[in-house]
């Protein structure tokens, strides 16, 4: 199967590293003028110039996806610069500090939920105002499979991972009929930035384990996250509404 984003504009957020730029990167070969955002301003323009060098069309923004004055003014840079926006993946989301749920902190609980929640409602919000002006659009939201399970010492980052599941369920239902189709990503043990850090934090061993339970042996690259996004954000999903797509290599089918 062939998508092209010919003549489309593709926004992405946490757009620096891993996932993100996998994603951004697959937009652009795609054909897509791409938006690449992320709250590492150094970073997301050194990915955004690899890119135009090779010869396409991109912009780099620097944004806080929790802050809503951010991501507001990411999406009119996006229309002023490209003139529409066709589909959007937001991406960007943090670690939270290990910790059982008696011993959380309100302030950790709260940045993870801050970034990792709101920023996709933020996102949204804006994305959706613009689409719904071109009667067109997909988003495709980044849960986690830790929206599908639990993990001890991680309830704030599975309840927002949880949450993002029922806010897209909810936005596709009151937008399906207007022309947008939103769905969510479920990435499993994908190798990037994030995960690496998660080892340097102390969670190398528990990653390990976890691994033992991935049928197909291995954890994932990101660029097979960016292939299922590129399929939700295309027309040949156009019937898939709603849904969570799980891509964890069997971890979640125990």
């Amino acid at each position: 199967m062939n998508i092209s984003f010919e003549n489309k504009v593709a926004l992405v957020t946490g757009a620096a590293s891993g996932i993100g730029l996998a994603t951004a990167k697959a937009f652009a070969e795609s054909g897509a003028s791409v938006v690449l955002a992320d709250s590492n301003e150094k970073a997301v323009r050194s990915a955004s110039e690899e890119l135009a060098a090779l010869g396409y069309q991109t912009l780099a923004i620097l944004c806080n996806v929790a802050n809503d004055a951010e991501v507001e003014a990411m999406v009119e840079q996006t229309i002023a610069t490209f003139g529409r926006l066709d589909a959007a993946y937001n991406n960007a989301g943090i670690q939270n500090i290990l910790a059982d749920t008696a011993d959380m902190t309100r302030e950790d609980y709260d940045r993870v939920l801050d970034v990792n929640l709101g920023g996709i409602w933020s996102c949204m919000k804006f994305e959706l105002r613009q689409m719904l002006k071109q009667g067109s659009g997909a988003i495709v939201n980044c849960s986690s499979l830790g929206g599908i399970v639990g993990g001890a010492g991680r309830g704030n980052y599975h309840a927002a991972k949880h949450g993002i599941l029922g806010l897209t369920k909810s936005a596709a239902l009151e937008y399906a009929a207007k022309g947008i189709h939103i769905n969510a990503v479920c990435p499993g043990l994908i190798d990037t930035p994030m995960s690496d850090q998660m080892k340097a934090a102390g969670q190398a061993d528990a990653l390990k384990e976890m691994l033992k339970d991935v049928p197909i042996g291995r954890t994932g690259r990101p660029e097979e996250i960016a292939d299922a996004v590129l399929w939700l954000c295309s027309p040949a999903s156009s019937l898939v509404i709603g849904h969570a797509l799980v891509v964890d290599g069997g971890y979640t089918i125990h």
